[in-house]
């Protein structure tokens, strides 16, 4: 009876599981159905956003299998999350691949069963059910990375990810083994009574390389060494994918286990999550201002975001959580609209082009395309009234309400420094001399889902703000 009570709580990854199986099924009884197994794709993570949405609803909150797992408000907001990023980076995908002569029924497969392991990680209340689904989620990664077999730069970005990703998993293996000895238990609850005793020189370790292998998988300074060349390597939509689903599993990961594990011992890991806070953002903001490569750039953008949102995690309180959770939320919308710009950068022999000197006078060719770019550019800024400006906003609200005041003042001065690099990509779009390279898109999917994520970073995002404000409210309360 327990058993089914436990399988009733995991419904979505049951839902992906089989459908994977399905899937890989039907790829082996019908060759080139790559599209057909991407649509499938996306309705079975439409099934499982589904399930979870309703069970975000309800707000309760039930262990599963024996404590491996919980079901809770914080989880199923960071799989409906995931779903939905994963849904528009396959959305996106086909006509991009079918180009590079990539476009196999693997591709959804792999997206589905990186889902399954996004969702045990954002649901693992244990170190060993977080290996299991951390590993199922890279795993799929490190091909994904390297699934265009026919680019060099492609298999360089496969090989880097899956080396630099094994040490990575080594330092949270190692981290989990020192924490397992000294607090005599791998559940988080259990790690976190033992923290509130004494904590030795030995934990403190463990503790350490912990974090240090989870700011790995956020590619969070100084552990971002692998982001740049794997961004820029990686074929376009899966580069999407890594900087939108991936990342919001992997950060929820480090919201629990810090809270959960560690939540007694603030000052322990505090200093750790404000030091990599603001490496993050000053490494992110001053290593894009060279860049010539756009999606180099988007590298960087993601490094200095994940800063951002780690100040909310800095704070402790449930209402820097819920300002993580929002900032999340619009990053994810922020981040797939950019790369869905970057995806309708093709010249008229069909070839994608992503250095900045192709978006030279882009407004004046592609007028369209330029303005939802430069809308994209602007909400990561930070730029009122753009959506993106509401997510910074609450996250430095959240630090100056825990008495986290410098900690805010330099995130904001940080921020001018970003600012350039953005400013920058509207300025060689607006006020350069046509460089006349980019072609009109052919692609309707790409310019109705840029066209519905540049709506939701304008001014109309605000109207969303009462109801993610109520939902992500009710997941931080879960973590405390």
């Amino acid at each position: 009876m327990e058993l089914n009570a436990s399988l009733s709580l995991v419904r979505p990854e049951i839902i992906l599981s089989f459908s994977a199986l399905a899937l890989l099924l039907l790829a082996a009884w019908k060759d080139q159905a790559g599209r057909l197994i991407s649509i499938l794709a996306v309705a079975a993570l439409g099934a499982a956003a589904a399930f979870t949405a309703s069970a975000l609803g309800s707000g309760a909150s039930a262990p599963a299998f024996d404590g491996l797992m919980v079901n809770d408000a914080f989880g199923n907001f960071s799989k409906l999350l995931i779903y939905i990023a994963a849904a528009v980076s396959l959305t996106i995908a086909p006509r991009f691949l079918e180009k590079a002569g990539a476009m196999r029924a693997e591709y959804p497969v792999l997206i589905v069963l990186s889902c399954i392991g996004m969702g045990i990680m954002v649901s693992a209340t244990d170190l060993i059910s977080l290996y299991i689904g951390l590993e199922l989620q890279s795993l799929s990664a490190y091909v994904l990375a390297s699934f265009v077999r026919s680019d060099g730069r492609s298999a360089e970005a496969g090989l880097k990810y899956f080396v630099l990703g094994g040490l990575a998993s080594g330092m949270l293996l190692f981290g989990a083994s020192l924490v397992y000895g000294f607090a005599g238990s791998t559940s988080f609850a259990a790690i976190g009574l033992a923290m509130d005793k004494e904590v030795g020189l030995g934990l403190i370790f463990g503790i350490v390389f912990i974090l240090s292998g989870l700011a790995f998988k956020i590619s969070a300074a100084p552990f971002h060494m692998w982001t740049p060349d794997v961004y820029e390597g990686a074929p376009t939509p899966v580069t999407a994918f890594f900087a939108s689903a991936p990342k919001v599993a992997a950060i929820a990961l480090l919201m629990r286990v810090v809270l959960e594990a560690f939540g007694s011992q603030v000052l322990v890991w505090q200093q750790i999550i404000i030091a990599v806070a603001l490496m993050s953002i000053i490494i992110g903001a001053v290593g894009a201002i060279g860049q010539q490569n756009l999606k180099r750039l988007m590298a960087y953008s993601s490094i200095n975001n994940v800063g951002f949102i780690l100040i909310g995690l800095a704070t402790g309180t449930e209402q820097g959580i819920a300002a993580m959770l929002v900032y999340l939320t619009i990053y994810v919308a922020m981040t797939l609209g950019g790369f869905v710009c970057l995806m309708q950068l093709k010249d008229k022999d069909g070839n994608y082009r992503e250095e900045f000197a192709d978006i030279a006078g882009l407004s004046k060719t592609r007028p369209a395309l330029a303005a939802a770019f430069a809308i994209f550019m602007f909400s990561l800024a930070g730029i009122p009234p753009l959506f993106g400006f509401w997510g910074k906003l609450v996250v430095f609200n959240a630090a100056v309400a825990a008495g986290l005041l410098p900690l805010a003042v330099i995130g904001i001065a940080a921020s001018v420094i970003g600012a350039f690099y953005y400013l920058k990509v509207v300025k060689v779009m607006y006020f350069d001399d046509a460089a006349d390279v980019i072609a009109d898109s052919d692609d309707k999917v790409l310019v109705w889902t840029g066209g519905i994520l540049a709506a939701a970073n304008s001014p109309l995002g605000y109207f969303a703000i009462p109801v993610l404000g109520v939902w992500t409210a009710v997941a931080a309360k879960a973590l405390f």
